[in-house]
């Protein structure tokens, strides 16, 4: 059926001929993009038009009145579920009940339908009034389009908002400035969110709305090269959204995805996400340079009067009246700042000079000054390809704008936006507009590795070689564009791209260990006993000398706190930096001995132990933690508690002594997670108390130390705490039952299911335990199952080393046989999937 087929359709039928039309035309595969937008906007023109023509009686409809389709819809931009944005305009001198009834023929029949109506009744005085009040009224305005009623009306008030508009640019362009800058802030980038809002977030529909009204103003124009493009691929997958879910959103959600990219014809949904990201960056990309260009029009207007003053009203330089040359100052060879932006020299010579193009981005980072889109233009065009190797020149100016800190991203987008990067560095195509789907990741892959770079650069005091660090930073995720461990994918990758930047060979080996290895402090800090020599012994034969351990320390810290705020915390930095200190110890040859034998006691954990065991109970002892501050709370016995303390950067922690019996580490994690303490590390010995001090039936006890922290709120006090204790120990509170009754009653996030846990046997872990790693999805109890299905397997636990990583829990348990020995490998592999198992029914 044709356009003209289902127009006649609808104007032959009335509403429901609309409706039936407007949902054959939806649903016509042949037909998608700008086309069925434009026919869904002409359809909806001719229905209303219908409508304000009352079937065709000339006295229905009042004179002096005419229906206007503002914003999207005046566009011509239908998407499935937008909103009618509607204007009745009048001139004041119809009959009001008239006019009501008219507006009510108008609406009603929209509302009916159940679609959406942004809608207004106005003079045209009163619409250009509220325009001057509202910036966004006049916004929508600038798309006014005539439907129906007298067109004479609706072209003056086309003509007299524009003008309005032309004239209180100078004002009106720094208010939407703002309010971009406002929503950017609220939103996000849309080039890098995982469930980004299409509409709102920076590099979105609204911000290429934006720069039309710029556009409109006559003061600046945006770059034309690809933003319509860019702008058409957002609306198709918005329209896409629509149809998927039924619904007027802008937020194309995760469990939406797959079905969106289907819509479209679209691989899967990185490869949507993908799409999305490069038209945000477009679009996002084309605002920076537009809103760069009005400032510099809107300061050259206010710099004009005063210099007339000063000239005595005869003009500018040159005596033009065109104002004075913008001065230039120089930055580095062939680059110069002009107007607040870095630009190339009159005398520079791309195509002679191969390192202009990474001379004149240093140079403007380290300015802190954006990078001219002409001079990246014509580098993009005329500059001559580097030599392979590099040479030292080009190198160094890689690695200063690398080091130039927070300027570094605005440089590094605008060289990405003409291609540069690629060009430099074609491994990165690979990992362009990457997306990372984990919640602990804020960006994609590529500007993952720009922010780490930036979060390096903070860090280049505390490394002897600086240019290495800022190198591996931007490299250490250079092999998530392949398949398999990117640490190995990407150090093969390093080892050639170092290599072609003109590092010698051992340089290029450091860099490629450091990326083979950024993970590995920050795994074994929280996951391994750092007690365990073993444990430093493979660190430092992985890492090989302190010199690279320093490198790796940093990068370390800078790829976390580029990650996200969920990668790294007080807690984390200082396990690494407490392994970092172990490790330095043993590569500077002060390897510490192999014993069996636990530390002895402190005299705070002896004082316990002796409590429990008279006592016969559970005795506890909090203390808070923090950089220089100790303060401490305990409960021995029955006694009362001390005030609460406050929460502690570094947590809490919690000694608790137990005669020793079955089921402590269970129900001490059940405990703790009852009262929603998040567990950060944790510790179970067996400890003998001194002669005299027990009977021969019972000496032993056991002392579990912990490291926690609430997830919310206030600790609680530790008297509460081991009340608690007590009852799961006697069997008066079933800790299990009432976990399950918080799961279930947890909500849960419709189409997103977590994969299943993973437990596995960590080879060569310790030659004093076996090392049970366990993966899963992070839920109230999690430990307490653990410890239940450990003791199950009639294992001892030695220690425990818990990390949480946005919504993923990953464990390591330090287990032995009941002679106290490592497991054997079948035996260790049975207590592995008897865990799993656990977890997964």
């Amino acid at each position: 059926m044709t356009s003209v087929d289902v127009r006649t359709e609808a104007e032959d039928s009335g509403p429901g001929g609309y409706a039936a039309a407007r949902l054959r035309l939806l649903h016509e595969e042949s037909r998608s993009g700008p086309p069925r937008r434009s026919a869904l906007a002409e359809l909806t023109d001719d229905w209303l038009a219908g409508l304000f023509a009352a079937g065709g009686d000339p006295a229905g409809v009042p004179r002096g009145a005419a229906l206007v389709a503002v914003g999207g819809y005046g566009r011509g931009e239908l998407s499935p579920r937008s909103d009618l944005d509607l204007l009745l305009l009048h001139d004041g001198s119809a009959d009001p009940k008239e006019l009501a009834a008219l507006a009510d023929r108008l609406w009603y029949p929209v509302w009916d339908l159940g679609l959406a109506l942004d809608h207004s009744v106005r003079t045209p005085a009163e619409a250009r009034k509220t325009a001057g009040d509202d910036l966004k009224v006049h916004l929508g305005l600038l798309d006014a389009r005539h439907l129906a009623g007298d067109l004479g009306m609706t072209a003056a008030l086309r003509t007299t908002v524009l003008a309005d508009w032309r004239n209180q640019a100078p004002k009106r362009l720094p208010e939407l400035r703002e309010l971009c800058e406002e929503r950017a802030e609220r939103q996000g980038e849309l080039s890098h969110l995982l469930e980004p809002d299409l509409k709102e977030a920076r590099g979105g529909l609204r911000d290429a709305t934006a720069l039309r009204a710029v556009a409109a103003s006559w003061l600046a124009d945006a770059p034309r090269e690809g933003l319509d493009e860019a702008r058409r691929r957002l609306l198709d997958v918005r329209d896409a959204l629509h149809l998927a879910t039924g619904r007027a959103t802008d937020r194309l959600a995760l469990q939406e995805q797959d079905q969106v990219a289907a819509e479209l014809g679209l691989l899967d949904a990185d490869t949507l996400l993908r799409q999305v990201y490069e038209a945000a960056r477009v679009v996002a990309y084309a605002g920076d340079v537009t809103w760069r260009e009005v400032g510099r029009v809107l300061r050259g207007r206010a710099a004009r009067p005063r210099l007339r003053a000063m000239l005595g009203g005869r003009g500018g330089a040159g005596g033009g009246g065109r104002g004075a040359v913008a001065e230039r100052s120089p930055l580095a060879e062939g680059v110069v700042e002009q107007d607040g932006e870095a630009v190339l020299a009159r005398a520079a010579r791309p195509e002679r000079d191969s390192v202009l193009p990474l001379r004149a981005a240093a140079a403007a980072a380290q300015a802190g000054l954006p990078l001219s889109r002409h001079a990246v233009r014509r580098l993009a065009t005329s500059a001559r390809p580097l030599s392979t190797p590099w040479p030292a020149e080009a190198r160094e100016q890689l690695v200063t704008l690398l080091g130039a800190g927070r300027p570094t991203v605005q440089v590094w987008e605008a060289l990405e936006a003409e291609g540069l990067i690629t060009r430099l560095l074609p491994d990165w195509e690979r990992v362009r507009c990457r997306p990372q789907r984990n919640a602990v990741h804020t960006w994609t892959v590529d500007r993952h590795l720009v922010e780490t770079a930036v979060r390096a650069a903070a860090l280049t005091r505390r490394v002897g070689r600086p240019d290495l660090l800022l190198v591996a930073a931007l490299l250490h995720d250079i092999g998530k564009g392949w398949p398999g461990d990117h640490s190995a994918a990407g150090e093969i990758i390093a080892r050639d791209v170092a290599a072609r930047i003109g590092f010698d060979a051992g340089d290029v080996a450091v860099v490629a260990r450091l990326v083979r290895h950024h993970l590995l402090l920050v795994e074994t800090a929280t996951r391994r006993d750092l007690d365990d020599p073993a444990t430093l012994r493979g660190v430092a034969e992985a890492v090989g000398s302190v010199g690279t351990l320093e490198l790796l320390h940093a990068l370390t810290e800078a790829d976390a706190l580029a990650t996200g705020p969920a990668a790294w915390s007080a807690w984390r930095g200082a396990l690494v930096a407490d392994l970092v200190k172990r490790v330095t110890a043993v590569l500077s040859g002060e390897a510490p001995e192999e014993t069996v034998e636990d530390a002895a006691p402190t005299a705070e954990q002896e004082r316990l132990a002796v409590e429990a065991f008279r006592t016969g109970g559970p005795v506890l002892a909090l203390r808070a933690r923090v950089e220089g501050v100790e303060g401490a709370e305990s409960v021995e016995g029955a006694k009362g508690a001390e005030p609460e303390p406050e929460p502690e950067p570094l947590g809490v922690e919690l000694v608790v002594a137990v005669p020793e019996r079955p089921g402590v580490l269970s129900a001490v994690a059940g405990v703790l997670a009852l009262h929603r303490l998040a567990v950060r590390t944790a510790e179970l010995r067996e400890m003998t108390l001194p002669s005299g001090m027990g009977s021969p039936e019972r000496t032993s006890v056991l002392l579990l130390s912990w490291r926690v922290a609430a997830e919310y709120g206030s600790m609680p006090q530790a008297a509460r705490l081991r009340a608690d204790l007590v009852r799961v120990l006697d069997g008066s509170l079933d800790v299990e039952a009432r976990l399950a009754e918080r799961e279930a009653a947890y909500p849960r996030r419709r189409g997103t299911v977590a994969p299943p846990a993973r437990v596995t046997v960590a080879p060569a872990g310790s030659r004093l335990a076996t090392v049970i790693e366990v993966r899963a999805q992070d839920a109230p109890g999690l430990l307490h199952r653990i410890g239940r299905a450990l003791e199950a397997a009639g294992v001892a636990v030695r220690s425990a080393h818990v990390s949480t990583l946005g919504a993923n829990a990953v464990d390591a348990f330090y287990v032995t046989g009941a002679d106290g020995a490592p497991l054997a490998g079948e035996g260790a592999a049975e207590v592995a999937r008897g865990v799993e198992g656990a977890l997964r029914s």
